[in-house]
């Protein structure tokens, strides 16, 4: 008896060094980006304001440590549109001005994405055809969905604007006013 107590407890200290190396070496996951395998879901439903018809949805899937947002609008005057995230989910205003300013974690200014300096919720421009429609993509590490407070996309509100953005004027590309706003909620699908 005293040989399996003796295994199982040098069984479990294994274990434990083993669990604590894993930890020390950056596995966990806690407050850090879905590990491998591990993928998450989020969606903004995309609902009109300003007196628009646009609508749509922002679709966000992490997977590999990488988040992609995938917009798809409809009902948008044809031509170029700021697509931004910005730091409140609060979709209730008319103007949607209840979304605040654009998300912002790192303080940076105001600029084209991929290119510093640039926030976090600057997302780009879509093409809106004839038809109204318009779709966008972004692939980024600098985003997760449920992680830590910095990169994490749960809980903000992404805004479609009425213009496009002139990467410059800050803090808001002079991308005028909201034409569309929808809340970044987790997804179980």
């Amino acid at each position: 008896m005293k040989k399996i107590v003796g295994r199982l407890v040098v069984a479990g200290i294994v274990a434990g060094i083993l669990a604590g190396g894993c930890y020390a070496a950056g596995t966990s996951t806690k407050g850090k980006k879905s590990a491998k395998g591990h993928d998450k879901k989020a969606v903004a439903v995309l609902q009109s304001k300003s007196d628009s018809h646009v609508t749509g949805k922002a679709a966000f899937h992490e997977s590999n440590g990488k988040v992609t947002l995938d917009v798809t609008l409809e009902g948008a005057e044809p031509g170029q549109h700021a697509v931004h995230l910005h730091e409140k989910g609060d979709c209730s205003a008319p103007d949607g001005a209840s979304a605040g300013g654009h998300w912002n974690p790192t303080h940076e200014d105001h600029g084209k994405w991929g290119t510093a300096p640039f926030h976090h919720g600057d997302i780009g421009v879509v093409e809106v055809g004839a038809d109204g429609k318009g779709k966008l993509e972004l692939t980024t590490d600098l985003w997760t969905i449920g992680g830590a407070p910095e990169t994490d996309v749960i809980g903000k509100a992404v805004i479609v604007h009425a213009k496009t953005d002139d990467f410059t004027t800050q803090p808001t590309g002079n991308a005028g006013g909201r034409v569309a706003c929808g809340v970044v909620e987790a997804s179980k699908k």
